[in-house]
């Protein structure tokens, strides 16, 4: 396996008393567009700030290809940033702008005029070299901003929620080019944001951070389908977090009988179920089946009843929040080409056992509440 381009290990930032990053590791391959992916304050821009250069870590190394550039002035470090704020240069034109980094370090004009062009070329701008940034688009400005990154050439190019700023059809637009962007050019990115749809949309994995820690690190499809923490199946997409206790469990099959808070009850797929644990489950939305009540025995599993509290139609599908016989709030997803139901329908709503995961650190939080 070769040699990650980027790693962080055992990385640590304090302000005063307060800790913004707590001891973080981890490996950045060559070419991979990693997302940092977290609410304000869980020491995502904090973990940029450090491999940029503009903040020194209290402890632990930054190493790039195998050398240590947490004493190197920002400068010296071959790693550029793209802020969400994008700082052109309003009397300068575009060109001028994407050039001025060059400029400064006393690039030759014919050798600065060349990297100029191809930066612009890359970012679909050849042509708008001689407009002023007031006579830009939004995105066309952020194209600006990142040109004037990717004309240094970096082998690490950060951007700090480069699309926030946009609104939300330019920001999807402007997701799939980044994307296609970094895929041409082979750059790493580490990327920082907060929108989970974004981190879904554009990374080859996400490091899903939290107080300053790394909650979970996979790809998109890893934190979504298989979160391991209740933070992560909440905080990336839709889910039901559910609570309750094995009542039986089947071996044979692999699975359990859980009885939720309220008296609900729904088969869990595992094997490592003792009678009497209290687990925490995460189902999604779209995973479950929900249909009109007959009030008949069902065939196959015994489903969770309840009634229709709100409809909400969302385009290519209904949202239904239905409240239990047992007292629960569950959310369901159906295709809108299926029966519509109403609200104050009578509804039973099923789920395949793999679908409901059981999450980690229940016990924990068990421990944690005991006197």
């Amino acid at each position: 396996m070769s040699e990650p381009l980027l790693r962080l290990v055992g990385l640590s930032k304090r302000f005063g008393d307060v800790i913004a990053l707590d001891g973080i590791s981890l490996d950045i391959a060559a070419g991979e567009f990693l997302t940092v992916l977290g609410a304000s304050g869980s020491g995502k821009t904090t973990t940029l700030r450090l491999i940029a250069g503009f903040e020194p870590p209290t402890a632990g190394q930054i190493l790039m290809n195998g050398a240590d550039i947490a004493p190197l002035p920002p400068y010296r470090r071959n790693v550029n940033t793209v802020f969400q704020q994008y700082a052109l240069f309003p009397h300068l034109d575009v060109r001028e702008n994407v050039g001025y980094g060059l400029r400064m370090r006393g690039v030759p004009v014919p050798d600065r005029e060349s990297r100029v062009a191809e930066a612009l070329a890359m970012v679909q701008l050849g042509d708008l070299g001689a407009r002023k940034p007031r006579q830009l688009s939004g995105g066309q400005q952020q194209r600006v901003a990142l040109a004037r990154a990717l004309v240094n050439r970096p082998q690490l190019l950060l951007l700090d929620e480069p699309l926030g700023a946009l609104d939300l059809k330019l920001r999807r637009a402007m997701q799939l080019e980044l994307k296609h962007l970094q895929t041409r050019l082979k750059i790493t990115f580490v990327y920082v944001t907060h929108d989970q749809e974004e981190a879904l949309t554009m990374s080859d994995r996400i490091a899903v951070m939290s107080h300053g820690k790394v909650e979970q690190l996979g790809t998109p499809e890893e934190l979504y389908e298989r979160p391991r923490t209740r933070f992560v199946a909440d905080f990336i997409g839709t889910t039901n977090l559910l609570t309750g206790a094995v009542e039986a469990a089947d071996a044979t099959a692999g699975t359990a009988l859980v009885r939720l808070t309220g008296g609900d009850t729904c088969v869990v797929a595992g094997t490592d179920m003792a009678i009497g644990r209290t687990v925490e489950l995460s189902v999604r939305p779209e995973s479950i089946l929900i249909k009109a009540s007959n009030g008949a025995a069902p065939a196959g599993p015994d489903p969770i009843r309840g009634s229709v509290e709100q409809v909400a139609y969302l385009g290519g599908n209904v949202q239904y929040q239905v409240r239990t016989n047992g007292g629960l709030a569950i959310t369901a997803l159906a295709p809108k080409t299926v029966q519509r139901l109403q609200v104050g329908s009578d509804v039973d709503l099923v789920w395949p056992p793999t679908e409901a995961l059981v999450l980690a650190g229940t016990a924990e939080r068990e421990e944690e509440a005991q006197p």
